[in-house]
């Protein structure tokens, strides 16, 4: 089962690093078992666009839509058997320390 795990910060993040993977050891594990796919960061906030549609008008804003000092800075596909796994896979990234994951199970489109 896919898993979409989106890296996001936190407005209250561990102070401490004793005990906190980095990003390396915890990307080359994963990577390595084959339970992450595809990860990447994001460029910052700032630069993204908004886009929306409103009674056939195009609406762009610049940045997020929303107001939040919480942003999505990064992204990784899991590949997982179920919730469990992915959530020990989640568990052991630095962000889980640092800000919050947020994990969501592919929906395929059945079309």
């Amino acid at each position: 089962m896919k898993y979409m795990m989106f890296v996001c910060t936190d407005t209250e993040p561990e102070t401490s690093d004793s005990g906190v993977p980095t990003i390396e050891q915890w990307a080359a594990d994963t990577y390595d078992k084959g339970k992450a796919i595809l990860g990447e960061r994001l460029a910052p906030h700032t630069t993204a666009t908004t886009v929306r549609v409103r009674g056939g008008e195009l609406l762009l804003t610049d940045g997020p839509f929303a107001e939040t000092t919480e942003v999505i800075c990064g992204f990784d596909i899991l590949e997982c058997a179920d919730l469990d796994e992915a959530i020990e896979i989640a568990r052991n990234h630095p962000m889980a320390y640092h800000g919050r994951l947020e994990l969501r199970a592919f929906d395929p489109l059945n079309l």
